[in-house]
């Protein structure tokens, strides 16, 4: 009877190991990617945010229309001039492939940073030049990545292009983020 026990309890944990191998408890929807390989090497993808349709979450000092609705960014001191932002990322067949956050400060040690989650394939982050001139886009490198951006380097580049002939009246324009992965960082020794 004991022997019967234990060879069922193994044939159940074998049977039960082989299913789950065979039929994955979780299978990411993974998106196609759009990657264009540049000249000299490494490749480009550029992905895109529709505003205001993309934007998540504003939060800065005196935001008139605050998104969501209800949202009350603190009034302290330590914080005037942080801007944060979240979005939905698309890709260039207009598909939601992810999300994004924009954190900005302003004045004399500003910053742009950027930081791209893309299920199933990892997350970029990246820092910008903050004051890039007027009407030029921002660029930056990427500093850091997990999942197939882990141990890329390259560079990231932010531009806002405005939409002269959209249908939506609401719409301000889009940002498209065009990240080039050059190749892979030095490891640290």
């Amino acid at each position: 009877m004991f022997r019967t026990f234990v060879f069922g309890l193994f044939l159940g944990l074998f049977g039960t190991g082989a299913l789950l191998h065979l039929v994955p408890v979780v299978d990411q929807h993974r998106v196609p990617s759009h990657v264009t390989v540049l000249t000299n090497g490494g490749n480009e993808e550029t992905f895109s945010v529709r505003l205001p349709g993309d934007r998540i979450m504003v939060g800065r000092p005196g935001v008139a229309t605050p998104v969501p609705a209800g949202l009350a960014w603190p009034d302290a001191p330590a914080l005037s001039g942080f801007e944060a932002e979240l979005f939905k990322v698309r890709d260039r067949d207009n598909t939601v492939i992810g999300v994004a956050s924009r954190m900005k400060q302003g004045g004399g040690a500003g910053f742009v940073q950027w930081v791209i989650h893309l299920p199933a394939r990892g997350t970029m982050f990246a820092a910008l030049e903050p004051n890039p001139g007027a009407g030029q886009a921002r660029a930056g490198t990427l500093r850091a990545g997990t999942g197939e951006f882990e141990l890329r380097r390259g560079s990231v580049r932010e531009a806002f292009v405005r939409e002269d002939g959209s249908d939506d009246p609401d719409s301000e324009g889009r940002i498209d983020l065009q990240v080039a992965l050059i190749g892979l960082q030095e490891e640290s020794k």
